[in-house]
């Protein structure tokens, strides 16, 4: 596919629900993957005033994360924070009006874009989903954790932020996908009565994520043995296999091949 591709980022959202640290570069490189042209990267930032009058490492940290975004050509929308008192509790209530206004940005640019990638796990944008993939736009979803179903069954594409190789940080002296490296990948066949499955890594980006079959030479994936005895000791194996739960490991090496060790759960629905 080529044409243009939009992104947004609800910034805040994308942080509290796992995807802190969220390396904006490869976000981008994972956009263009199939040959798009980045045409619209809207990244959307509550910004609350009133602490960053009194805070001074809030403010330098907001004002470091823009410019490194702005490195990578993406544009930083901030939205101030409301501030409304509660007349029965006198309680201070916070809003922000980054939803809406996201919303609007993506209905209106839409008409514009062939693609969009969308990062946030509001279940309040099925709606405007649908809106836009009438207007022929096609709309894919990037998650993390504590993800709206309805919102990943409604969009073109889901798949999981931890999939993605390098989007987070993972503690590995090896590159992805190299022996001795830590990964992330789901578990999608699994034995009970033999006590081992597979599990399925991405290893590079392109257009080819729908073929999932690594034996295919176009497949961006990897398959790797998983034995019971490499999961965590509190892991309910009832759930294998399971295209939702996400797991991180060391790829290792032995006579039989690739194999799975220290299997731990890092993110489930």
């Amino acid at each position: 596919m080529q044409g243009n591709v939009g992104i947004f980022v609800d910034a805040v959202n994308v942080t509290m629900n796992g995807g802190f640290g969220l390396r904006y570069d490869i976000l981008r490189k994972f956009a263009t993957r199939d040959g798009c042209v980045p045409s619209r990267m809207n990244v959307y930032l509550a910004y609350d005033q009133e602490r960053a009058e009194m805070d001074e490492s809030y403010r330098q940290k907001t004002e470091r994360f823009s410019e490194v975004l702005r490195d990578f050509e993406f544009k930083v929308i901030e939205k101030p924070m409301q501030y409304y008192e509660d007349e029965s509790t006198e309680e201070v209530i916070t809003k922000s009006t980054v939803d809406m206004d996201m919303a609007v940005d993506m209905l209106t640019q839409a008409d514009h874009l062939d693609k969009i990638i969308l990062l946030t796990n509001n279940g309040s944008y099925v709606s405007v989903i649908r809106a836009i993939q009438e207007k022929g736009t096609r709309v894919e979803l990037v998650g993390f954790d504590d993800m709206s179903p309805e919102l990943r069954k409604e969009v073109d594409l889901y798949i999981s932020g931890y999939l993605i190789p390098g989007l987070l940080p993972i503690e590995s002296p090896y590159g992805w996908g190299e022996v001795g490296s830590r990964v992330r990948g789901v578990c999608y066949d699994f034995s009970h009565n033999d006590g081992y499955g597979f599990l399925r890594y991405l290893v590079k980006l392109n257009e080819n994520l729908w073929i999932t079959d690594s034996r295919f030479e176009e497949s961006p994936y990897q398959t790797v043995f998983a034995h019971i005895s490499q999961f965590e000791n509190n892991l309910d194996t009832e759930f294998l296999p399971s295209r939702h739960l996400i797991f991180e490991f060391d790829l290792i090496e032995n006579e039989k091949g690739l194999v799975a060790e220290e299997i731990v759960l890092v993110s489930a629905p």
